[in-house]
């Protein structure tokens, strides 16, 4: 059957233009359908240091650098008086980056795709995929052209990188209801204006309201003065019922230092707010298809673990596919893909679900200051080396959370 392409990756967000980039320098033909015009706004905006690894090693890092993206070094957790900062160099890993950018992700998903395609893939923008038929080595994408006309694509293989669209979970019924508790995000952009001395535009600022441990916030400071602002609470908490939207953002921004620090902020975007943002799938792989980053599933924004997870999962993508087409035969998607992407997700799955019990916070804001193994790895989870087997927090997650709890805990 005659193939249009080797490989068709639906969606140029990050891991889209990555594992496009890094299969068509190992000499596939890929083509790349991305439903938007870019650049668009997105959420997501707070890189860990882990993606700087995989964004190096696709080829991408003198364009980042020549962007002029805010410099990231850790991060600074708050709650009432007590303050804990976070450096992300000082982790449990042997080698690797343990800095990495804060970035608006217009300008960011917009320079890989662009370098992607000068690279030479084919990369299509107004094109959305409208029906799939999967079996691997003869695909078939049926897609709508900004001009509305439909076509068809043959694919040897096809990569879903759609982001929040998971278009083949909502097309191939993959889509599953999420473990999670529904919460909603409000968020906005500002021109800051913040002037206090204290204030580390190196890091990212995360708030946790002071009577509300499942009520938190990020402050993420760009390189031109401006900033994302946003608050995640319970969706559907009776304390809001009767509140609008703006009312509830200025309301929970008043209740922290965030109302002292934006004092003298003027918003530059809408309030916007995203609700039920979790998302999980049945598989992550099939018959001539594999998932990656958020069209597979989402956890939580606590931790700025997305753009990490999708960038992991193309490298381990394009690394599977790279080697099925070099050794001309088929591979284990399962044992090569799916197995150690999860471990990592699941790492992460962990720590979200400390973040809201209270366990975590209690680490963070209890744990002696000091340069311990025990910190560096719970700093390494936070710069988001979460596959990295030899730090028992990876290994043995959630008995070393739960020791880590225990420590942590003031004496009553």
């Amino acid at each position: 059957m005659r193939q249009d392409c080797d490989i068709a990756v639906i969606g140029a967000g990050p891991a889209g233009s990555t594992v496009a980039k890094l299969l068509h320098d190992a000499g596939l033909h890929v083509t790349v359908l991305e439903a938007q015009e870019f650049p668009r706004f997105v959420i997501g905006e707070s890189l860990l240091p882990n993606c700087m690894n995989v964004l190096e090693r696709a080829g991408f890092l003198p364009a980042l650098e020549k962007a002029g993206f805010q410099h990231k070094n850790g991060a600074v957790f708050e709650c009432g008086k007590k303050h804990r900062n976070i450096d992300f160099r000082q982790n449990f890993e042997t080698t690797g980056w343990g800095t990495t950018y804060q970035v608006k992700r217009a300008e960011f998903d917009h320079i890989l795709a662009n370098e992607a395609a000068r690279a030479g893939v084919d990369l299509r923008f107004g094109h959305t995929v409208t029906a799939v038929q999967t079996s691997d080595g003869d695909c078939l994408i049926t897609y709508q052209d900004k001009a509305g006309i439909t076509s068809e694509l043959r694919a040897g293989f096809i990569v879903d990188a759609s982001g929040y669209g998971r278009v083949l979970p909502k097309l191939l019924g993959l889509a599953r209801a999420p473990q999670s508790i529904a919460r909603r995000a409000l968020f906005t952009h500002v021109k800051d204006r913040i002037d206090d001395p204290g204030y580390d535009r190196d890091k990212i600022l995360i708030t946790v309201h002071p009577d509300r441990r499942d009520i938190w916030y990020w402050l993420i400071p760009f390189s031109d003065g401006t900033a994302s602002v946003g608050v995640i609470y319970p969706d559907g908490d009776p304390e809001f019922a009767r509140m609008s939207e703006h009312d509830i953002f200025d309301r929970l921004i008043s209740e922290t230092r965030l109302g002292h620090l934006l004092a003298n902020a003027k918003q530059t975007r809408t309030l916007q707010s995203i609700a039920g943002y979790s998302a999980e799938s049945e598989k992550l792989c099939g018959d001539g298809y594999v998932l990656l980053g958020n069209a597979a599933g989402f956890l939580d924004p606590v931790f700025s673990s997305g753009v990490t997870i999708a960038l992991h999962s193309a490298e381990l993508a394009a690394d599977m596919l790279i080697a099925r087409h070099q050794a001309r035969k088929d591979i284990d998607w399962e044992t090569g893909f799916a197995k150690p992407l999860i471990q990592g997700v699941q790492t992460f799955r962990s720590y979200v679900d400390a973040w809201y019990d209270g366990r975590l916070q209690t680490i963070i804001f209890e744990q002696p200051d000091d340069d311990s193994q025990l910190k560096r790895m719970v700093v390494s989870i936070l710069a988001g080396y979460a596959w990295n087997m030899e730090n028992p927090l990876v290994a043995k997650t959630d008995r070393y959370l739960e020791m880590l709890h225990d420590l942590c805990t003031p004496a009553s």
